[in-house]
């Protein structure tokens, strides 16, 4: 089953979840802002993503302005940080069997269905 974690208040993540719909695939939506991946499910994510914590961030976001921007941090405590603050994790992902992707351009969701 193809899964989208999704935030519908962002553009790009409609964008995907219209992508999924256009495929006539069935998928599922995650609405992680609302139920916050568990740090295994994350860490997954990035497996399969093939990405570091760092690389997942959305670095333009207010909170980590204000809290992280500029410390040093490992990867687990990135990892926490997104736990802690959903709203830094790159948005939209999604997932099909074991890939991955981030669709930013949401193009990029085609490339894995």
């Amino acid at each position: 089953m193809i899964k989208i974690y999704h935030n519908p208040r962002c553009s790009k993540s409609r964008n995907g979840v219209a992508i999924l719909e256009n495929s006539g695939k069935e998928f599922e939506i995650v609405k992680y802002l609302d139920s916050v991946p568990q740090k295994e499910e994350l860490k997954e994510l990035l497996t399969l993503l093939d990405m570091t914590p760092m690389q997942l961030i959305r670095t333009n976001e207010k909170i980590w302005k204000e809290e992280f921007k500029g410390k040093e941090l490992s990867d687990e405590e990135l990892i926490d940080a997104m736990l802690s603050h959903p709203k830094l994790i790159e948005r939209p992902i999604v997932v099909n069997g074991n890939k991955a992707v981030v669709g930013r351009p949401p193009e990029n969701i085609e490339n894995i269905l």
